[in-house]
C-alpha cells in the first residue's frame, strides 16, 4: 500500500514514519520546502518527539518515506491519503479554513479511482461531508463514495509522545458511508499497533462510529471538556487566591474520589487544541454559554497573572519583567497560541518592559515572534513563570539579579531557591 501524508507537521511526520515501520511505502507532501529537504535528508525538522529521529532515519534509509512539494503529484500515486494541515481561528473565533481548503484543492486533482481519504485534522462537526466531500467529487470528477471513499479520524496525541498516543488510545474512525467506514478501519488496522487497555469498555484498536460527523464531535467533546474543567480549577484558584486556601491542596483532596478529575490551575493554556477547538464547538453552537465562559476564564488567566505581580510588586511602570517560558507545555518547542503572549501584552499595558527566555528557542526565534529575549543572569525586577520546563524547577533568585518577586503560573518554583523574594503562586496562599 502506498500512503500519502499531507501535511509533515508535528503529527504528520510522527504517523507518516508510523505508517512505513509496518511497511508501507509513504509519500510526504509540505508546501515548506525545507521541511521537505530536512525529511529527505532524514533529518527531523522539529526537536523534541520521543523516537521520531531514529524512527526517520531507518525509514528514509530503507526508502520506504520521501517527501516531496507536490502535492498533486503525490497522491496520484497513492492508496489512502491522510491529511494533517491545521485549521485556526480568526480574531472573530471563526474557523480559518485557509490551508486545508488549498489542501483538499490540491488533493483532488490527483485524486484517483479507488484511493481513501481520511482526514486527521481537528475540525468542527459537519465539516468533512459538508465541506470537504463535494470538493473533492468537485475537483476529480470522481464520484464520491462511488469512486472514492472519505472518513475522518481525530488525531488523540501529544507532541513529544505521538508514537506512544498512537498505541495506546483508541483510533476513532467515521465514514461517509458505510464503505469508508469499512475502508478506513481497515487502513488504520493496517499501520498502528495498540496497547493493551483492560481499563476499557471494548478492546483497544480501531474504534468505527456512525459517520464523520460523530468523529468530529468526539474530538471537540474531549478538547471542550478539558478546557471547561482548566477554567473551574482556575476559578477555583482566584477564589482561592482571595481566601487564602491552597487550591492544589483541595484538588488533590477533591480527586481522590473516583468520580473527580480536576486540572490544575495555571496560565500557560495553549497549543492548537485548548484555545482553538472549543471555538470551533461554538462555531457550529453558538448557544453554548458553559463553553463560552470557560474560554473566556481560561484566556483571562494571563492579566489575571499580571495582576498578582503588581498586586505584589506594586507600580510596574518601568519595571523589567522576565517572562519565563513561550511554549505552551514544558518540553514542547510550540509556541502557537501559547498564554506568553498575552503575559507579555498584559505587562506592557502596565508600563512595564517585558523580556522572555525559554531554552528551547533562540534569541532569533524570540524576535522572529516579537518577543525581547532575555539571558540568565541579566538584572529584572520580577520573574512570572509561565512554562513548566524542567530547567525552571532548578533556578532561583540567584539567577536573576535584582528580583524582588516572582509570580508562578505553574507551580514548579522550589521556595528553598527564592529565599527573600516576594513569591505568589496562582492558587496558593
Amino acid at each position: 500500500m502506498i500512503v500519502c501524508v499531507v501535511g509533515l507537521g508535528k503529527i504528520g511526520l510522527p504517523l507518516a514514519v508510523q505508517c512505513a515501520s509496518k511497511g508501507h511505502r509513504v509519500i510526504g507532501a509540505d508546501i515548506d520546502a525545507s521541511v521537505v529537504e530536512r525529511v529527505n535528508a532524514a533529518c527531523e525538522p522539529f526537536p523534541g518527539e520521543a523516537g521520531l529521529a531514529e524512527r526517520l532515519r531507518a525509514a528514509v534509509d530503507a526508502g520506504m518515506v520521501h517527501a516531496t512539494t507536490d502535492t498533486v503529484a503525490a497522491v496520484g500515486k497513492s492508496d489512502v491519503v491522510v491529511v494533517v494541515v491545521p485549521v485556526v481561528v480568526d480574531d472573530s473565533g471563526a474557523p480559518d479554513f485557509g490551508w486545508i481548503d488549498d489542501a483538499t484543492r490540491a488533493i483532488a486533482k490527483g485524486l484517483r479511482p479507488g484511493a481513501l481519504v481520511a482526514y486527521e485534522t481537528t475540525l468542527p462537526v459537519g465539516t468533512t461531508r459538508e465541506r470537504f466531500l463535494p470538493m473533492l467529487a468537485e475537483g476529480s470528477g470522481l464520484r464520491a463514495g462511488a469512486d472514492f471513499s472519505v472518513a475522518y479520524s481525530p488525531e488523540r496525541v501529544f507532541s513529544g509522545r505521538v508514537f506512544a498516543d498512537l498505541r495506546r488510545y483508541p483510533k476513532l474512525v467515521g465514514g461517509v458511508d458505510e464503505a469508508s467506514t469499512r475502508r478506513a478501519v481497515a487502513f488504520y488496522t493496517a499501520v498502528l499497533d495498540f496497547d493493551e487497555r483492560p481499563d476499557l469498555a471494548r478492546p483497544n484498536g480501531v474504534w468505527d462510529l456512525p459517520g464523520t460527523e460523530a468523529a468530529e464531535f468526539a474530538k471537540l467533546a474531549e478538547t471542550t471538556y478539558r478546557d471547561v474543567n482548566i477554567a473551574l480549577a482556575n476559578q477555583f484558584a482566584r477564589f482561592a487566591d482571595a481566601a487564602g486556601v491552597d487550591i492544589y491542596r483541595v484538588i488533590e483532596a477533591a480527586n481522590s474520589q473516583p468520580f473527580s478529575h480536576i486540572h490544575t490551575p495555571g496560565i500557560a493554556v495553549g497549543g492548537h487544541c485548548i484555545p482553538v477547538y472549543p471555538r470551533f464547538y461554538l462555531w457550529r453552537d453558538p448557544s453554548a454559554t458553559v463553553v463560552r465562559a470557560a474560554r473566556d476564564a481560561n484566556a483571562e488567566m494571563p492579566a489575571y497573572a499580571v495582576d498578582l505581580l503588581a498586586a505584589a510588586y506594586g507600580d510596574l511602570t518601568g519595571a523589567r519583567v522576565v517572562v519565563l517560558g513561550v511554549a505552551y507545555r514544558g518540553g514542547v518547542k510550540e509556541a502557537a497560541f501559547s498564554g506568553a503572549f498575552p503575559t507579555v501584552e498584559a505587562l506592557r499595558r502596565r508600563g512595564a518592559d517585558p523580556v522572555v527566555h525559554d531554552p528551547l528557542f533562540t534569541s532569533d526565534e524570540l524576535r522572529r515572534m516579537a518577543l525581547v529575549p532575555y539571558l540568565l543572569g541579566e538584572p529584572v525586577d520580577a520573574v512570572v513563570v509561565h512554562t513548566d520546563h524542567a530547567l525552571y524547577r532548578r533556578l532561583g533568585a540567584r539567577d536573576f539579579p535584582g528580583v524582588r518577586v516572582v509570580v508562578d503560573g505553574r507551580r514548579v518554583t522550589d521556595p528553598d531557591l527564592w529565599a527573600g523574594v516576594t513569591r505568589r503562586m496562582i492558587g496558593a496562599p
